[in-house]
């Protein structure tokens, strides 16, 4: 401030006198503390000298809403000035579209020139009817002639200046909500928030003196009990001043973290910048300007501050992202959950402001056409020219001498909440009564008095409440002082309206119009698809399915009826919540038009990612299929899964590729003429790919024992397609000479493949399972074999009966400290092969073993009886043969010939059929009743 500016003149001369004497007495002399009060009053001085109206807010508070409305209908600005996003200024006309709160978004899902773990990128900006911003964008939207202009930086820039920190760190900004505080706390997601005019002490010790001397709990109650009430019923030049001194004091003793003081210096520089670009450019009087930006922005010390500032800030070129913008729904309690408020401060906000227009009778700005609002004419725009600005009188020293006006009681109100109260106590299982709500009145009004004001608070009945009906346990859901919140107001949650939906939105609610719900609603609503009668619900049942793959669990869920390959649904039935869910199907809306094409963008870039594997993208193909429909991404998807199969160095997905390539095959076998190119040359690569690394992963420890035998199981069970594509068999065969395990379990898979090929005999395996019994050294490695076994019914199911064998003589011959540590194992193993493995035992044991108890004691194992010898097969008589090969020799000769075989025929003679001459009753029976017939 200027010698001139502090001249005898000066409007606040006063003020500074008495503060300085304030400094003398309580600092022993004026030194800092004189100077940080003399430069409150300047900043404020320097604030109201300014020609362009500065309005200083409060976010979210009634007391700024009824002065900006107030305000709004004295001035009349033509050009109205407001702190927020400049690149949101296109979505607030949709606002009229929707129910409050809903918050404006910017969305970035892919980023370019900022930290790839950043994205997605999102910010939101809240917008509640009890707020400054609000009254401000439905004046100007609503009054012709009058222009609204954003002037913060744009999103693209809250993220540019915060490479040096964390996103979401910054004044102004919150970071995101814990998704686990509660489905509604959590409508905005990981979005960092900004908010139009943050006004809360950054020293940590400031606040701690306000609260504690104030009696209260916290930051919001405090503000609710010293700023609302008292500039609730002030006027213009009054709220202005105090809301400009608080936020300079909270400034002035804010750390100075140089991270934080240059990002809301910057953030300044750049509005003022525009500011004075927009009057340049326009050539508007600042005098018919209205500035609303937060107080702690207004009482501003930087070079560009005002209309006659410097123009030395330079606003630097967004960065490549491609930002994408809408409105979601919002509610009170995620704006509590976002910016650190008090839970139930915004609902008391709203009450308060409900209160505040009965009393001053101050009529709001709401949008025309706004949910919940009667339908009114435009406002016309002032004819007579604004009178000129008045240099305002000092209103700060008699606001700051003048006592505290104390509310009277309301007795009236204080009953109705208390009888209230009670009743909602007992719908949610408190054993309340009559006495209860008498007891709350009382503690209301004793805890207000020992808190020094004369009318109780919705702070101090909440306490009240608590302290009288709360006991040992909560019986519901909801404790006291959440009843309470509800009872004052509730967490109204807002609705983004049809018209303001992305075009994605708006589709998906057309397509499921056969359906016949409100699917904008709230809650969950039960879908019933009979698709057999209906055959148009096919659709409607293809778009649920898209849903469920796309939007968080619980948006859409299935309850009766799948969606598996080859399969045609009957009947489906559906738990929709679409409408509670609304913010993740807009942000849907910013990836694509269609859920068609949103789906098919995420199955390449899952795909596609550097991180894929053959399994992931296998599953993407599986996807394309159930729900596109899409042969052409199929096999697009499935060229890829080729390239990924063949660059792999491990067998991790081993299991999973085995799983997905058998539900493909089958799929392409039923459903196509032919198979796919690409399937053919994944199964032929993928043969000659765990042939190689076969060897390997038998020895190596990072790989287990279920993904070698999900490798066998992709060699046996494809290997007569791959011999058919061209693939050579001693590849498998020297793969398994090759491989010499260590471990038990992998040297029981290496035998059960061995036996698979015939290179090992059933009962050279049976011997060698008998010898490791008989050794006691092997003994307690044993159940380890066993484990290998067992999972080597995944490759070899014909083993289910050995395997039976095995378990059976390991519970009979093995002594317990060997056989119970080793039967955990054996449950998680079976429990870890799914469906595929137990079931091959349990059948194979239901079948060999009695299935009466009774039995048990005479039943002998089928293992234990003896051989039966070979059936003699009597000798063809010579020359015998079958005639019509005979006749016919041509197919056996080419098969001859495939085989390599040579050999000469021998004449056939009649000697008819042996069976018939030695057991002729058929052919007499027969013959009897023919000659009958």
């Amino acid at each position: 401030m200027s010698g001139a500016q502090r001249s005898t003149g000066s409007t606040f001369e006063g003020l500074r006198g008495q503060l300085h004497e304030a400094a003398t007495a309580f600092a022993d002399g004026p030194g800092a503390l004189e100077g940080i009060l003399r430069g409150i009053v300047d900043d404020v001085e320097r604030a109201v000298r300014e020609p362009l109206e500065i309005f200083p807010v409060c976010h979210h508070s009634p007391a700024s809403a009824i002065a900006m409305a107030r305000r709004l209908r004295e001035k009349q600005p033509k050009v109205v000035y407001l702190e927020l996003c400049e690149d949101m200024a296109p979505l607030l006309t949709e606002l009229r579209n929707c129910r409050l709160p809903v918050a404006v978004q910017a969305f970035a899902s892919e980023v370019e020139g900022f930290p790839a773990d950043w994205s997605p990128l999102s910010v939101v900006a809240p917008i509640t009817e009890a707020s400054a911003e609000y009254q401000a964008i439905a004046y100007a939207l609503d009054t012709p002639g009058v222009e609204l202009v954003l002037v913060d930086r744009s999103s693209d820039h809250v993220f540019q200046w915060e490479k040096e920190g964390e996103p979401g760190t910054e004044t102004g900004e919150a970071t995101p909500a814990d998704p686990a505080a509660g489905e509604e706390s959590a409508l905005h997601g990981d979005a960092v928030g900004v908010e139009i005019g943050d006004l809360r002490p950054r020293f940590a010790e400031l606040e701690e003196h306000l609260l504690r001397h104030g009696r209260v709990r916290h930051w919001s109650e405090w503000w609710h009990q010293y700023v609302e009430l008292p500039l609730g019923d002030s006027d213009h030049d009054t709220y202005r001043q105090v809301m400009l001194l608080i936020g300079s004091l909270f400034r002035r003793l804010a750390p100075g973290e140089p991270h934080k003081v240059r990002v809301d210096e910057d953030r300044e520089r750049h509005m003022w910048t525009r500011m004075r670009e927009h009057l340049a450019a326009t050539g508007t009087d600042p005098a018919d300007c209205l500035y609303v930006c937060g107080a702690f922005h207004a009482a501003s010390r930087v070079a560009e501050f005002g209309v006659h500032g410097s123009d030395t800030f330079t606003i630097t070129a967004p960065s490549g992202t491609r930002w994408r913008h809408g409105l979601i729904p919002s509610s009170h309690a995620a704006i509590e959950a976002q910016f650190g408020l008090a839970a139930g401060s915004v609902s008391i906000a709203a009450t308060e402001w409900a209160k505040n227009l009965k009393r001053t009778r101050v009529k709001p700005y709401r949008l025309a056409g706004q949910a919940g609002t009667k339908p009114r004419k435009s406002l016309a725009a002032p004819a007579a020219p604004m009178p000129a600005q008045v240099p305002p009188a000092d209103r700060l020293t008699g606001f700051l001498q003048r006592p505290p006006v104390l509310d009277s009681l309301d007795e009236a109100e204080l009953l109705g909440w208390s009888v209230e109260i009670v009743r909602a106590a007992r719908r949610n299982g408190y054993l309340a009564s009559t006495a209860d709500a008498i007891a709350v009145f009382e503690t209301s009004i004793l805890l207000a008095g020992m808190r020094d004001r004369a009318k109780p608070t919705p702070y101090d009945f909440q306490d009240a409440a608590v302290t009288c009906i709360e006991k040992d346990r909560v019986p519901g859901r909801r404790d006291v002082g959440r009843l309470v919140e509800i009872m004052m107001g509730g967490d109204r949650v807002g609705q983004v309206g049809y018209d303001a939906l992305p075009p994605l939105a708006r589709d998906v609610h057309d397509r499921l119009t056969p359906l016949n719900l409100k699917l904008q609603q709230r809650g969950v609503q039960r879908a019933l698809l009979d698709i057999a009668a209906r055959p148009e619900l096919a659709h409607c049942s293809d778009v649920l399915w898209m849903l469920r793959r796309l939007l968080p669990e619980g948006a859409a869920r299935p309850i009766m009826g799948d969606r598996s390959l080859g399969e045609r649904p009957i009947q489906e039935s559906w738990d929709l919540a679409l409408g509670t869910h609304q913010r993740s199907l807009i942000e849907l809306g910013y990836e694509g038009v269609s859920i068609e094409q949103v789906l098919e963008q995420r199955l390449r870039r899952t795909a596609y990612a550097p991180q894929a594997t053959a399994a992931t993208v296998l599953a993407t193909v599986e996807d394309a299929i159930l729900y596109l429909r899409s042969r052409r991404l199929a096999d697009e998807l499935g060229t890829r899964a080729l390239e990924v199969l063949a660059a792999e160095r491990s067998v991790d997905g081993a299991p999973e590729v085995l799983r997905r390539v058998r539900r493909l095959l089958a799929y392409y076998r039923t459903a196509e003429p032919v198979l796919p190119s690409w399937i053919e040359s994944f199964v032929k690569t993928g043969y000659a790919h765990y042939c190689t690394l076969l060897p390997t992963a038998f020895t190596d420890e990072d790989a287990s024992v279920r993904q070698v035998a999900a490798m066998l199981g992709f060699l046996f069970s494809m290997e007569s397609l791959a011999l058919s594509l061209g693939c050579d068999r001693t590849q498998l065969e020297l793969a398994l000479a090759q491989s010499h395990p260590d471990e038990p379990a992998r040297t029981a898979l290496l035998w059960a493949a061995q036996t698979h090929l015939g290179t090992l005999p059933r009962t050279a395996l049976r011997e060698r399972c008998d010898d490791l019994l008989a050794n006691p050294l092997v003994v307690p490695a044993y159940p380890r074999y066993l484990s290998g076994f067992v999972h080597a019914l995944e490759p070899v199911p014909a083993l289910a009966d050995f395997v039976v064998e095995a378990v059976s003589n390991a519970f009979a011959r093995l002594p317990d400290r060997v056989l119970l540590p080793w039967l955990p194992t054996l449950i998680t193993t079976l429990r870890a092969g799914g469906t595929e493995l137990a079931p091959l035992i349990v059948r194979e044991a239901g079948r060999v073993f009695p299935a009466r108890l009774a039995e048990l004691d005479t039943w002998v194992p089928p293992w234990r009886l003896p051989e039966a010898p070979p059936l003699a097969v009597p000798s063809a008589p010579t020359g015998g043969g079958v005639a019509l090969l005979a006749a016919h020799p041509a197919t056996c000769d080419a098969l001859a010939g495939l085989l390599g075989c040579e050999g000469t025929w021998e004449t056939a003679e009649p000697g008819g059929a042996e069976l018939l001459a030695r057991h002729p009753g058929t052919a007499l029976a027969l013959e009897a009743l023919l000659a009958v017939n």
